[in-house]
């Protein structure tokens, strides 16, 4: 066997005899270590396997520049996942996604026309993005960027809402637009006909 990055205690380790290889999974290096990292955890978690396997899997994860990355690391110097979460995350840090600040919620407002729903997704999208974003924060600047009067109205009866609850009203507000939306159309396309027929 040529050279490897990996401990002989981990290479003596055999594969279970129905594991599933990650090969599935690919970073190249331009993507969030960080997420690969956490996506390669959780599939381990569920294989159920130790930490000599999950260092055995990691490379089939690995294409082009960051295989051969993992390739140049000293001989025998990995003897646990640890060593390779840390050498890993080490080399491609740059490439760790930022957590957006809750101060980005206020430039997602809702855009003249736009529905509700469609506003809401992309609000919700967003919220995804930030980490330890409070409900009192995204419930506040939600209202703030709502252009649909009722719903808006609605929402300053109470001081604090959980996202879970605005989203339950939510559906209230959305239905009635959504409905209203279809009767307009209705009548734009009845009033259309009735002219055309004179």
């Amino acid at each position: 066997m040529g050279a490897t990055p990996f401990h002989r205690s981990i290479l003596e380790v055999r594969l279970p005899k129905h594991f599933d290889k990650p090969s599935d999974m690919r970073y190249d290096g331009t993507q969030d270590p960080l997420e690969h990292l956490t996506t390669f955890e959780a599939r381990m978690n569920l294989e159920g396997v130790g930490d000599e396997v999950r260092c055995r899997a990691f490379p089939v994860t690995l294409a082009g520049p960051t295989i051969r990355w993992f390739n140049g690391l000293p001989q025998g110097s990995i003897y646990g996942f640890s060593d390779i979460s840390r050498a890993f995350l080490a080399q491609f840090t740059t490439r760790i996604a930022r957590a957006k600040h809750p101060i980005n919620l206020l430039g997602i407002t809702q855009r003249h026309g736009e529905p509700t729903r469609k506003y809401l997704d992309r609000f919700n999208d967003e919220c995804l993005e930030i980490d330890g974003l409070t409900d009192s924060v995204a419930s506040l600047c939600l209202t703030n960027g709502l252009l649909n009067k009722d719903f808006r109205k609605h929402l300053t009866t109470k001081p604090f809402w959980t996202m879970h609850e605005i989203q339950m009203v939510a559906k209230e507000y959305i239905n009635d637009e959504e409905v209203s939306q279809v009767i307009a159309a209705n009548k734009r396309h009845s009033g259309y006909n009735q002219t055309k027929h004179s």
